[in-house]
Order: C-alpha cells, then sequence, then structure tokens
C-alpha cells in the first residue's frame, strides 16, 4: 500500500511479477530461495514497520531492540516465501506446463504457513491489496488467500512478458485480455447488483474516544476521561444500537467507581436501546480477559471473549517472558474466549462481535456460519490500534475489515479508539467515517444480510483446508511430473 494507506492492486502484481521473473532466471534453487527471502523482508518490513511504535514509544523498548525486532520477525516470516521460491525453482524447468500453476500454488502455500503457524501473523496477505481491484470479486467465492493465488498467477503471466518470444504470441495477449476483460465484467456484475437480504436498517453510533495510548491506562489522565467521555456518549446517545472500542472502559468491574457499571446496566434496562462496550475482564485467580459486554432492555448482560490473541501483546509465547518484561505493557496476558459464541441478538439482527485483530482471521469469523439461521447479519469490530501511532496500520486495518465484508457479504461496523471508525456495507464499501485521531460519534444506519456466500459455506464447514489441498496437490502434480521427466534440472547446480 502507497503513502497515503490506499491499496493499490496494480502496483502488487507488478512486484510479485518481479519476484516470479527473477526467480525463474535462478541459478539453482538456493539463489532462488534467497532472492524469495530478500523480496519477503523487504515487503513484511514495509508492511508492518509500525510495530516499532508499540514497542518503542509506548512499550518503552530500546530504539534499535524495537528496530531488530521489527527486522527480526520480518526474517523470519519471509523463510516461507524463500522455501516457496526454492521448491519453485527446483521444479519448475522439467515442469515448465506447470510453471504458473506450480508458482501460484507455491505463494498461497506460503501465505497459508504465515496465516496459521505459530498462532499466524498474516498481516499484509497480498490479496489485501486488491480489495478495490477487479479481483475483489472472488472474494465471496474464494476468500483473501485465494485472492491471493489468482493474483500470483496472473504476476506470474505478466513475467512471461518480459520474454521475447512471449511479446510475438498473439495466443498469450488474447489470454490475458480475455481474463482482465472477464474479471472487470464480473466486478462491475458484483457491485451493481442489488441488495439481498434483511430490509430491516438498524441505528446505530459507533464511539471514538481518541484516548492518547500514553495516557490510556494512567490513573490521574486517561482513565477518567475515558470514564467520564464514554460514560457520557452511552448516556446521551439515541441510536438504537451503541458501540464503545476495544477497553473503552480500562479497568476492570471490580476497579470501577461505585455504581459506574449499575448506572450503565440501568440505562439500557429499558427502552428499545442497546449497547456493545469493550472493557477487560476477570481477576488475578481467574486470569483475564479482553471483552465486550452487551446491555439490552430485558435480557442479562451479554458476553464475548477475544479469542486469537495477539502475540506479545495480549499473551507471551513460550521463552520469550524476558523481552515482554522489557517493555510496559498493561494487561499482557490475557486468557482466550473460545471459537464459537454466540451472537448479540438485537432488534431482528444477529450481531457477532470481534476485537481487534481477530477480524484478521476470516477463518475463525466464518466458523459462525455453519448454520444459515443462527449466522450473523452484522459483523462488530472492536478496536485500539492507538499502539501503532497515526500511520498505515489505521488504513490497513480498514481495508482488512472491507475484505471480511465482500468474503461474507457483511455489513461490518466498527467502533475503535483512533480510527478507522467507520461503518462498511456488505459490498465493502464504507459508507459513513470519522476523521482519525479526533474524539467524535459517528451515527449511520447498518442494514443486515442474511444470504451464505460460497466462502462462508465453505470455510465454516472445512476451514482452510480446501486451500491447502489445492495449493499441495498443484505442487504434488509438478513434482510428480518433473520425475517423469527425470528429475530436477539443476540437480547438479544444488
Amino acid at each position: 500500500m502507497p503513502g497515503s494507506g490506499q491499496p493499490a492492486w496494480w502496483l502488487q502484481l507488478l512486484s510479485l511479477a518481479t519476484l516470479a521473473w527473477l526467480a525463474q532466471r535462478a541459478s539453482s534453487w538456493r539463489r532462488a530461495a534467497f532472492l524469495g527471502w530478500t523480496f519477503a523482508t523487504a515487503w513484511l518490513c514495509g508492511t508492518f514497520w509500525w510495530l516499532f511504535i508499540s514497542m518503542h514509544v509506548y512499550g518503552g523498548l530500546p530504539s534499535p531492540l524495537a528496530a531488530a525486532a521489527v527486522l527480526a520477525l520480518a526474517a523470519f516470516l519471509a523463510l516461507y516465501c524463500a522455501a516457496a521460491m526454492g521448491v519453485f525453482a527446483a521444479l519448475h524447468r522439467r515442469a515448465p506446463a506447470w510453471s504458473a500453476p506450480l508458482f501460484a500454488a507455491l505463494w498461497l502455500l506460503a501465505e497459508l504457513l504465515r496465516a496459521t503457524w505459530f498462532t499466524g501473523f498474516p498481516w499484509g496477505a497480498s490479496g489485501y491489496a486488491h480489495v478495490d481491484g477487479p479481483l475483489a470479486v472472488l472474494a465471496p467465492w474464494t476468500g483473501v488467500y485465494g485472492i491471493g493465488a489468482a493474483a500470483a498467477l496472473l504476476a506470474f503471466a505478466l513475467s512471461l512478458a518480459l520474454r521475447p518470444r512471449t511479446w510475438r504470441s498473439w495466443r498469450y495477449w488474447t489470454a490475458l485480455a480475455a481474463a482482465s476483460g472477464l474479471l472487470a465484467a464480473c466486478n462491475m456484475a458484483a457491485t451493481s447488483s442489488p441488495a439481498g437480504g434483511d430490509q430491516q436498517r438498524l441505528s446505530v453510533a459507533l464511539l471514538q474516544g481518541n484516548i492518547p495510548q500514553d495516557e490510556k491506562f494512567q490513573g490521574g489522565t486517561g482513565i477518567p476521561l475515558a470514564l467520564n467521555w464514554y460514560g457520557q456518549q452511552l448516556g446521551a446517545s439515541a441510536a438504537a444500537l451503541v458501540v464503545a472500542p476495544e477497553t473503552a472502559i480500562p479497568l476492570l468491574p471490580q476497579q470501577l467507581p461505585d455504581a459506574y457499571m449499575k448506572a450503565v446496566r440501568e440505562r439500557f434496562a429499558g427502552g428499545s436501546q442497546a449497547a456493545l462496550v469493550g472493557l477487560p475482564l476477570g481477576s488475578l485467580q481467574d486470569g483475564y480477559t479482553n471483552s465486550a459486554m452487551g446491555f439490552k432492555p430485558g435480557s442479562e448482560a451479554y458476553r464475548y471473549d477475544k479469542h486469537h490473541l495477539v502475540p506479545f501483546g495480549e499473551f507471551i509465547p513460550p521463552l520469550f517472558r524476558w523481552f515482554t518484561d522489557m517493555m510496559n505493557i498493561p494487561l499482557g496476558d490475557f486468557n482466550r474466549g473460545s471459537l464459537r459464541q454466540p451472537t448479540f441478538d438485537w432488534q431482528g439482527q444477529r450481531l457477532a462481535p470481534n476485537i481487534c485483530y481477530e477480524d484478521l482471521f476470516g477463518e475463525e469469523i466464518g466458523a459462525q456460519f455453519a448454520d444459515a439461521a443462527r449466522a450473523p447479519t452484522i459483523l462488530v469490530n472492536l478496536s485500539n490500534i492507538a499502539w501503532f501511532g497515526n500511520s498505515v496500520a489505521i488504513d490497513q486495518h480498514l481495508h482488512i475489515s472491507r475484505m471480511r465484508a465482500l468474503e461474507f457479504r457483511r455489513p461490518m461496523i466498527r467502533a475503535t479508539n483512533t480510527g478507522a471508525t467507520a461503518i462498511i456495507d456488505h459490498r465493502g464499501r464504507v459508507t459513513h467515517a470519522l476523521p482519525r485521531h479526533t474524539r467524535g460519534v459517528l451515527t449511520g444506519e447498518v442494514q443486515g444480510q442474511t444470504a451464505i456466500t460460497a466462502y462462508a459455506w465453505w470455510v465454516s464447514r472445512l476451514g482452510l483446508w480446501p486451500m491447502w489441498l489445492l495449493a499441495l496437490g498443484t505442487v504434488a502434480a509438478a513434482w510428480a511430473w518433473q520425475r517423469r521427466r527425470g528429475g530436477p534440472a539443476d540437480a547438479a547446480a544444488a
């Protein structure tokens, strides 16, 4: 994504096409693996450089160590791409007919490995660059990883254009033009089709407190500001649903001033309004959770506990206690909630909360779509990414939420501390948004949806296994083909 924070699908295709061209020309699999590792390290550093802000500015880690930590994480995650390019170089010469699908399959495997191993860190997966591009039409069918694989296939085709013989092949250009035209037509059809599902609309008020991260958990500044401002907005809003962001209330209920939670409960005990509020729950004995509580008339308080926790920020990986002890991160070791938790039902809508980083894992959100009668009609994200300053992380997170809206054809409403607080419709379009790093209330209406997309159907039952099997099957077929042809062409060089 460029500096403006907007996705550039064409730039992603060009950069990946360059990698494909280099991998095809590599003298050995080792050379190709090194090129893949260098490419991915640079790409990932540019994707999540803002982790430096959380570790140094707010966590207190010395700047050289914070920079080294970002580089080390990128270099480690780049190993998946290195392995993919190494295997590609070892196989593609003896199986030229398989080169394009082999490249796409190995790219897909690298992204799946990054998304799932060691709890997964798929931030910046290549498919997100296409949220506004022609490949976005694939989202409700294949999800973000299928888009990434399709992009890799197109990138490989573009890399072939650098060969002189390809420029003279009318078949190549006809196929490329036909594929581009088909994708453009599908995209136009998808964006112009009428809305389906529920016609009932829900009025919402999304709160953005803009509490500075370095004050958020301070007793003399951020805590009283948060309690006063969010308390006032919860009491004053006239919307059917009021949503306050992740840890909007920065204290455990037992630490709050007398009668604070009682006042919130009583505010929504009658009438025609409900609220979802982010706050930590638990105790020293039972452990803590990063949670959201829901309040509505005639019902006990609803509770959602975050399931997919952030490494180092919300749980401490084995052998890394020394690293987290060097930083000042409050409540940094949470318990996990279950994968499938009930929706918050209100005014005919089934609202499915997810907290911050969780909306990065579409396959986990998709687990709630197995039963169409109980599937969410609206997705709700509660976030606080003030940890990362006024950086591109805000824009990236918004595009991640937009991709989830496209995959499930569900609106996504986002209440955040510093941005991006927004209403996203079921086609992934931002219809309302607050300026980031401002304090305010975003009001609007959102229309729930009930239709189940193909992606929601298969991912709710099979997870990401269809993607794994497709990628592994393609690699196995290419390997079997080259075995029949007498082994890798560069075996001597290897």
